[in-house]
């Protein structure tokens, strides 16, 4: 027996006479399957009959990365493994094993070697399913489905005939005297605003909200919030940072800035230090002197937002709408619903304290005026992109 063993390892392939090469790979979104596309080449002159294990990082999610090889002299063959990435960021490919076997099947030679690989994850975006209805308010909002009104703070569109019902405030007097009926304005919601989107990479983003980290839902939310203002006309602003910035995204008038800010995300993890609001406000005047809707995603935690963030705020108040989007926790609100035994109390008074925490913390946002959305993470998108259609709509921005 051991005699075959050794015949039949010094009768193998040698695995160095297989070439491999790997297929250029793009983006993917994480939890969307993908697959890599491995070349073999059969560069001896047998037969060459084995196995390739193509080996990438765990979060890659690589899946049945083992194929059997069965190639003559000369030929080649493409070996696809299936991805399924569980994070985000870049997913590199680990060292691809070739095992080649003897005549015989006993034994064979075996060797590892180096195949670059890199996998772009993007967030999931999620939420893009709640886009189409948006969109169609926002068609309705803009006149496209639906009669342009007289608003304040709104652009004016142009002139048409007076008809029953019109609000006479509306009325053109000057050029109701150069025609022969009375002519009214027309207007239509604000374009052409600045949305800047300031996302919060700091420690309280670490957290998680139903095992889902804080940072994933905020990211969420801001996609969706870019994919609409984009579409409504508006220039999308991208900013994300901590105790310094870590992603800047400029967007322009007429270009579509959410493939950047997608791009900008896949990189970004939580740091475990507090924020530095008055740096991150800083960038965030850097930006233009243009009145801006800022959005600020980050956690609506009393401590950090008293000790952190209220000191900074004076200065964004001072020149553009602000608006805090948080996560919040449902747990709270299940805690503080309980009242089964003496220890569902006592967890029950601690959600609401901390429920009443973080209702004072809100009002004192609102007194600087900064508009407060707090909602759980599967809301939190819809509720901020209404709101930011409710601001639209009455020409606050």
């Amino acid at each position: 027996m051991l005699v075959l063993v050794i015949s039949d390892v010094l009768l193998a392939p040698r695995p160095a006479r297989v070439d491999l090469s790997r297929r250029p790979l793009g983006g993917v979104r994480q939890g969307q399957p993908t697959a890599t596309a491995l070349v073999a080449v059969n560069r001896s002159g047998r037969r060459v009959r084995g196995v390739v294990r193509d080996a990438w990082q765990p979060s890659a999610g690589a899946q049945a990365n083992r194929h059997r090889l069965d190639l003559p002299a000369g030929d080649q063959v493409v070996l696809r493994t299936t991805l399924v990435p569980t994070r985000r960021g870049d997913r590199l490919a680990d060292r691809v094993t070739v095992r080649t076997l003897g005549p015989l099947r006993l034994a064979g030679r075996q060797r590892s070697r180096v195949v670059p690989g890199r996998l772009r994850v993007l967030p999931p975006f999620d939420s893009r399913k709640h886009l189409p209805s948006r969109l169609a308010r926002l068609r309705e909002l803009d006149g496209r489905a639906a009669v342009r009104v007289r608003g304040q703070g709104t652009e004016f569109d142009s002139l048409r005939d007076y008809v029953q019902g019109d609000d006479v405030r509306s009325i053109d007097w000057r050029a109701s005297a150069r025609s022969r009926g009375v002519v009214v304005r027309t207007w239509q919601p604000e374009r052409h605003r600045r949305v800047l989107l300031v996302l919060d990479t700091s420690r309280t983003s670490a957290g998680r909200v139903d095992d889902v980290p804080r940072l994933d839902s905020s990211m969420d939310a801001a996609l969706l919030l870019a994919a609409l203002a984009s579409r409504a006309g508006d220039t999308v602003d991208f900013l994300a940072g901590d105790r310094r910035v870590r992603a800047r995204v400029r967007g322009g008038p007429r270009r579509d800035a959410l493939p950047q800010v997608v791009e900008a995300m896949a990189d970004l993890s939580p740091v475990l230090a507090e924020a530095d609001w008055h740096r991150l406000a800083a960038a965030v005047l850097a930006l233009g002197r243009q009145p801006a809707l800022v959005v600020l995603l980050t956690a609506l935690e009393p401590a950090a937002v008293e000790h952190g963030l209220l000191p900074a705020l004076p200065a964004l108040t001072r020149r553009h709408r602000v608006v805090l989007a948080s996560v919040r926790d449902p747990e709270l609100d299940r805690m503080a619903a309980r009242r089964g035994d003496p220890a569902a109390v006592y967890a029950a008074a601690a959600a609401e304290q901390a429920l009443a925490e973080r209702a004072r913390t809100a009002e004192m946002l609102g007194a600087l005026h900064v508009d407060v959305v707090d909602a759980t993470a599967d809301r939190l998108p819809v509720a901020l992109t209404d709101h930011y259609l409710m601001l639209k709509g009455r020409g606050l921005l």
